[in-house]
Parts: C-alpha cells; sequence; structure tokens
C-alpha cells in the first residue's frame, strides 16, 4: 500500500491560485512537469546532498542515481511534487544506510599494493623424483592390493566402485587398502614424504 506525500498540503496548494499572492515559495515548489525536469532542476542540489551522506564523490553519484532511480519509479504515485526533495532525501538515505549495513569488508585505499605471501614453488625434478618413488613402492605391493590401490587413488573410485570393478566386498576393499597403505607407509624410498 503507498501512501501519498503531504496530501493535504498538495490540495491547499492547489486551492491556492498563483494571483493570491502566491509568493516565491509557492513558485519554488510549482509541479514538475516531467521527472527529467525535475533532475535538471535538482540534481546539483541532490547530489551536495549525497556527497554529504559518503566521502566519494563517486559514490556519491551512484548513490544519487539509485535515489534517482527509485524516485522514478513511483513518479507517478508521488502526488505532491512540492515534496519531491524530501522523497529524494529519504531514498538517498535510505540507501546509504541499506549500502551500509550490506558492506562486509572495508576498502582502504593505499599507495603500494603489499606483497603477495607465496609458498615456495616444489622443484618439478623433485616432483618427478616423488613420483617415480611412490610407483616404484606401489608396484612392490601384492596384486590385489597394487589394483585398490591404483582403482582408489589413481584412478579416484570410492570404494564401493572399487569393489564393484574388482567383484569383492566394500570390507575387502577397505581393509586390502589399509593393509597396503601400511606397506607404503614403512617403504624406505619414501622416508623423505613422512
Amino acid at each position: 500500500m503507498t501512501t501519498p506525500v503531504c496530501t493535504s498540503a498538495s490540495k491547499a496548494a492547489r486551492s491556492v491560485p498563483p494571483s493570491y499572492g502566491a509568493d516565491a515559495r509557492y513558485a519554488t515548489y510549482a509541479r514538475y512537469p516531467s521527472f527529467s525536469s525535475y533532475v535538471r532542476a535538482r540534481g546539483p542540489v541532490l547530489l551536495r546532498t549525497a556527497r554529504s551522506l559518503t566521502a566519494n564523490p563517486s559514490d556519491a553519484e551512484d548513490l544519487l542515481q539509485t535515489a534517482l532511480t527509485k524516485t522514478y519509479v513511483a513518479w507517478e504515485r508521488i502526488e505532491d511534487h512540492r515534496a519531491l526533495d524530501g522523497y529524494v532525501r529519504r531514498a538517498l538515505l535510505n540507501t546509504r544506510t541499506s549500502q551500509w549495513r550490506k558492506r562486509k569488508v572495508d576498502e582502504f585505499a593505499c599507495d603500494e599494493l603489499p606483497e603477495r605471501e607465496t609458498s615456495p614453488t616444489p622443484d618439478p625434478a623433485e616432483q618427478q623424483v616423488l613420483h617415480d618413488a611412490m610407483w616404484r613402492a606401489v608396484m612392490k605391493l601384492p596384486d590385489r592390493q597394487r589394483a585398490m590401490v591404483v582403482l582408489r587413488y589413481y584412478e579416484d573410485l570410492s570404494e564401493a566402485q572399487t569393489a564393484e570393478v574388482l567383484g569383492v566386498s566394500v570390507g575387502t576393499v577397505k581393509s586390502a587398502v589399509s593393509r597396503a597403505l601400511g606397506k607404503l607407509r614403512e617403504d624406505p624410498e619414501l622416508a623423505p614424504v613422512r
């Protein structure tokens, strides 16, 4: 449900003809024939208001644009166009409050970008040596355990999928893989990994 803005003031303004001493106040708050004429007339003043709500001039322009968009959507529902400044100011304040509540991390500008903490990249030769040692250790396993380790860790199958491929129970896969991993942990070539 929408409530008209200052309906009593708009009725009073319509009932007072301009010839009855309508002073400068009435002329200042005359109805705007279109939204674009309102923005052209009042834009600079509203931008100053937006700049008072945020420190960044670009953010102020974005804030005003959002508030004017909300005003444009409600343009036909606003009965008293003399109260438009108040409507837009309220939209500015509500929008800024919503932005403030949604913001989780503050952004701070700095002159220099901080150095990224990078972990040392492993030497490809060392990785290949480790890979070869692991494969030699796997090849030492009995055939059944080797097949289960290859299916589980090299082919990335689940225990159930491995059991299905080999035609054994899931419990058999679990126990055989556990024994195989125990043997791999004891392999002297894989001592640097531990």
